[in-house]
């Protein structure tokens, strides 16, 4: 079911999960999301600056974004920052979910100690969050064991936050489609 142009503008559930592909328009709309709703949104960005090219990321988002928002950077420590930063006079926008695992397996942390402590988080939390993440599963089977480790984990995470998550919404090409919605909602 494809959102129409109002449902933007609808409560938020408790947890919406964003997938899509890279530059498919999930950052966009997951902010448009969470401006939506009276008081304020947070941005929890777990990108890190280390080259040229990821400055000008976050560059790019931070522009789009206004005053309404303020940044909290956190590129491990996801279940923390979240209990943190939630609020019921506030949202919470989680960007990126891919980009955390990187981090994790990194620097070898427990994928599934991390993603539980995620998941059980989410259940906790003060208001509502929007969490977006990169569908990697699509494409073909990556050619190394660390790019297979990640899809895998990468599938593992999206699909463990799916089942945890109220609204779960694919992005492809700019177009939202909702895939999951037990709000008892329509759309």
């Amino acid at each position: 079911m494809a959102i129409d142009a109002g449902a933007e503008q609808a409560a938020l559930p408790p947890v919406t999960l964003i997938l899509g592909g890279a530059r498919s328009g999930k950052s966009a709309l997951a902010e448009r999301l969470c401006e939506g709703r009276a008081g304020g949104c947070v941005y929890l960005a777990t990108a890190e600056a280390r080259d040229v090219e990821m400055t000008a990321r976050i560059a790019e988002h931070r522009a789009r974004r206004g005053g309404r928002w303020s940044t909290a950077e956190e590129p491990l420590d996801l279940a923390g920052a979240l209990a943190r930063a939630a609020g019921a006079d506030r949202t919470v926008l989680v960007d990126c979910l891919t980009l955390w695992l990187a981090n994790l397996l990194e620097r070898d942390r427990d994928i599934a100690a991390e993603t539980a402590a995620l998941v059980a988080c989410l259940g906790r939390l003060a208001g509502p969050v929007v969490l977006v993440s990169n569908e990697v599963g699509l494409g073909i089977v990556p050619d190394n064991a660390l790019a297979r480790a990640f899809r895998d984990h990468a599938g593992r995470l999206n699909q463990a936050v799916a089942a945890t998550a109220q609204r779960v919404i694919l992005v492809a090409a700019g177009l939202p489609l909702i895939i999951k919605d037990e709000t008892g909602e329509s759309a």
